[in-house]
């Protein structure tokens, strides 16, 4: 298993910048070391009246990273005056900060600024391309948030600026530290469940919440958020108003800002088995799904299944979310010996483990199963860290995160936030000259799968990729 703690964390102070502090940038400042007193208040608060709540003690505990947060650029006041709170709240890891952030209005003026090591980009998606191509041009190293990028072409360009830069990028996949995927790829990798021909994905929610009908803030408005520099990159524009609020703080649920259910949550799942499987980029991949349930003016499906061909290595994935229920089935890797059913209601007996059950037609466990000594009703392995306990997890959202195993993992018995972990994976890289974790060849690989199923949805057609050209094309039936 990964070390709890390598010791490079501390070499060089390091200054950062960050694009874009909503709700999962606010979490990633909080990996690097940074929450608001509200923050800080309210979670010391539920871990004196709860025992069990282990949110502020994980955040207390967490390296000090060495670094400064020195700038924000948001688009709404409100968020930008809170990452400023974050950077100066003496309640953290490492104890008072060096700096206070400075709010830059354009996120060209802080690319600008001179000793800004590095940025991290949580925008949504529609805005990840340009501004990870800027900050790569001005010689910032860069964590962008997971989808890549909104549209195929825009990953390839990011790619390409990476590749030529130089830059540390890394892509927030944290599942990449999750202690649960190194022992399954091990397991595979022993050969334990034979010939795996399929493997399943699957995404279960069901609240307004897990459907990104997120809360719109009472002081959005026309003076505190700026709309058309939001709107600026997506192929539609609208005036500012009622609708104009709904998509802002709801982004998710439209095409013009980010890709649905393909770049928020198929991306973690495929990227997880990318990084157990060492897949690669699919063939071919095909979709289809439709807005069954949340008739509330989105144009992403809330029910959407997807398959990935992999002709090479005798492989399918079958991907399947629906958003209107919560049934957990977990994801399966299915092999002629034994299947691996990881999270979901398995999980081994806590939120982020896995079991390895036996089939009852091996060839491998044949004379094992023939004599009893190993049965189909009992897993052959069980990975089980951690308990069931989850903090006050109030959003369906998290606790989503919690049972994928996304939310925090376990190192030598102490729970970590693996969201902190890929934030000093990244930081530690920098320092070293090494490739973090889901650098761009890995971000790469989960794009370019993403943006095949999306593209397969909108066009109603199947998708190809290939490999010597960087490109996807719709297959020609007339040709096979």
């Amino acid at each position: 298993p990964p070390a709890v703690i390598s010791g490079l964390s501390d070499s060089r102070h390091l200054k950062l910048g960050i694009i874009g502090y909503g709700g999962r940038g606010s979490h990633l400042i909080r990996g690097a070391g940074f929450a608001t007193k509200e923050w800080t208040d309210t979670v010391s608060e539920n871990a004196r009246k709860n025992k069990l709540d282990k949110q502020f003690e994980t955040f207390m505990t967490q390296e000090d990273l060495n670094v400064s947060l020195v700038g924000v650029c948001d688009l709404f006041d409100v968020r930008a005056e809170q990452c400023i709170d974050a950077s100066k709240n003496e309640i953290r890891p490492g104890g008072k900060p060096k700096q206070t952030a400075t709010r830059y209005t354009h996120y060209t003026d802080l690319l600008n600024i001179k000793d800004i090591d590095a940025v991290i980009v949580a925008t949504p998606d529609h805005w990840h391309s340009r501004i990870t191509i800027d900050a790569a041009k001005a010689g910032k190293n860069v964590y962008c948030e997971k989808g890549l990028t909104r549209t195929f072409d825009e990953a390839i360009k990011v790619y390409n600026e990476v590749k030529k830069t130089g830059i540390t990028f890394q892509l927030g996949h944290q599942n990449r530290q999750v202690d649960a995927n190194e022992k399954a790829k091990q397991i595979i990798k022993q050969g334990l469940l034979g010939k795996i021909n399929l493997v399943e994905l699957a995404t279960n929610r069901n609240s307004p919440w897990g459907a990104w009908v997120w809360g719109i803030h009472p002081e959005g408005n026309a003076q505190t958020i700026d709309w058309d520099t939001f709107q600026e990159p997506s192929p539609n524009k609208i005036p500012f108003g009622e609708e104009a609020l709904r998509r802002f703080f709801r982004w998710r649920c439209w095409f013009d800002y980010g890709t649905g259910l393909s770049g928020d949550l198929l991306s973690h799942d495929f990227d997880a088995i990318n990084q157990i499987m060492d897949l690669g980029i699919p063939k071919y991949a095909s979709s289809s799904g439709g807005i069954y349930f949340y008739k509330d003016g989105r144009d992403v499906p809330d029910v959407w299944n997807a398959t990935f061909e992999y002709p090479d290595k005798d492989l399918t994935i079958l991907y399947s979310a629906t958003l209107s229920s919560n049934d957990p089935r977990g994801n399966r890797i299915m092999g002629h010996d034994a299947t691996m059913q990881m999270g979901g209601q398995s999980g081994g007996g806590s939120v982020h483990g896995f079991i390895v059950k036996a089939d009852s037609e091996s060839t491998r466990y044949k004379d094992r199963l023939e004599s009893g000594i190993i049965s189909t009703q009992y897993p052959i392995y069980t990975y089980s860290p951690g308990s069931k306990q989850i903090d006050g997890i109030t959003s369906a959202t998290s606790r989503y995160f919690a049972n994928k195993g996304l939310l925090y993992t376990y190192r030598e018995g102490k729970r970590v936030d693996p969201t902190h972990l890929h934030v000093k994976d990244w930081l530690d890289a920098i320092r070293s000259g090494g490739q973090p974790k889901c650098d761009i060849e890995q971000a790469l690989h989960e794009a370019v799968a993403c943006h095949m199923a999306t593209e397969s949805y909108l066009q109603g057609k199947q998708m190809e990729w290939h490999e010597d050209t960087h490109t996807i094309e719709p297959v020609d039936k007339s040709k096979v």
